[in-house]
């Protein structure tokens, strides 16, 4: 069964699972396992999803149940006005505070095909939260150092958090595209966590019927365990646990 955050009669979300494919797609032509699949067995009705979370991203997926306010509330990821955050465990430590103005290029269609385009403006800022120093030496260094980070992407680029980290040479931890072998690799011997450690914590928008809808998900699925193992709990604060927020 997957966690139902939220549900009213046109709205519902998820927390996804780290490894669950949004929809089919051609570069997993193999799986037979999918959230809209899965979410419309549970419910027993069509669902419609409004944006997407790359398969190793767990937290808040939004699905419409109806076509209007599926086209409502998709204009509303399509102008951007939704709010996202994101958590992430990175290598190295990042300035405390920053944005990340850097365009990305399209890399697959729909289907998972190769995409062509020149590329389109991406924004990311980004909030150091906690670091710290481990006296391992996973690469060159005598000690290895880390940083849970929120991220606020402004714009919805294919893979932007990922391509964003990886351009300030602060990659996510588990990314087997774009980080390092290396230091995924101490966090699943370390840790028992082999995930891309990314995950959507937080998603505010305008409701179709007026209400700004706030829902969160605790980072679950094996993440919890290394922000707890790292002592990282208390610079989460609220965001934590899970919950929905009607203003």
């Amino acid at each position: 069964m997957l966690p139902i955050l939220y549900r009213d009669d046109h709205l519902i979300a998820i927390d996804k699972p780290s490894g669950l494919l949004v929809h089919r797609s051609d570069i997993d032509r193999h799986e037979t396992r999918f959230a809209v699949q899965l979410l419309r067995d549970q419910i027993g009705r069509r669902v419609h999803p409004l944006h997407r979370l790359d398969r190793g991203t767990s937290g808040v997926l939004l699905f419409a149940l109806d076509g209007e306010t599926a086209g409502a509330v998709g204009r509303q990821f399509e102008r951007n006005e939704v709010e996202k955050t994101y958590l992430a465990v990175v290598r190295g430590w990042p300035p405390e505070a920053g944005v990340i103005d850097h365009p990305l290029s399209r890399l697959h269609d729909d289907y998972g095909r190769p995409a062509a385009g020149e590329p389109q403006p991406a924004v990311t800022r980004y909030r150091r939260l906690a670091t710290v120093e481990l006296p391992v030496a996973v690469d060159r260094y005598p000690s290895s150092r880390y940083a849970l980070v929120a991220l606020h992407p402004e714009t919805g680029r294919q893979h932007q958090l990922r391509r964003h980290l990886k351009h300030i040479a602060h990659p996510i931890i588990g990314d087997a595209t774009h980080g390092k072998g290396r230091h995924n690799r101490y966090f699943q011997q370390r840790f028992g966590c082999a995930r891309l450690l990314l995950a959507c914590t937080s998603m505010r928008l305008h409701h179709p019927d007026g209400r700004t809808l706030a829902i969160t998900a605790p980072p679950g699925d094996g993440f919890a365990k290394v922000i707890g193992e790292l002592g990282w709990t208390e610079a989460l604060g609220g965001d934590a646990a899970g919950a929905c927020r009607e203003d």
